[in-house]
């Protein structure tokens, strides 16, 4: 068994509490079932988010789903003039049979701009 990664990205519509935790569950959710990912399979997950997402941590969706074993982490997100706004970015670690090159990144709502390569 190797290590694979596993990216994806949400825009959110407001910076507040609950918009920031259901976007990242939303995300989080389809990730893992386009992965088939088991939460004992996950070593860790790394969340970014723009500088005007501050009202709350997105790991905090990541408790919320369940996923309490694997190690969180919250950065912000690197400042770009011109860069898409409210976006909150996820890297997840894992333990897979699979290769790099059969995982599924996913970018949802105005993210999708990030990886045009990625839309089908």
């Amino acid at each position: 068994m190797g290590v694979v990664s596993i990216r994806g990205a949400i825009t959110v519509e407001e910076n507040n509490n609950e918009h920031i935790i259901l976007n990242t569950k939303t995300l989080l959710n389809q990730l893992i079932m386009e992965n088939n990912i088991q939460s004992e399979d996950i070593i860790s997950i790394l969340f970014t988010a723009t500088e005007d997402l501050n009202e709350a941590y997105p790991a905090k969706a990541a408790r919320e789903i369940g996923l309490v074993e694997c190690s969180l982490l919250c950065f912000q997100e690197m400042y770009v003039k011109n860069s898409l706004e409210k976006c909150i970015r996820i890297l997840i670690m894992l333990n897979s049979d699979k290769k790099q090159s059969q995982v599924s990144h996913i970018y949802l709502k105005g993210a999708k701009r990030l990886r045009k390569d990625l839309l089908k």
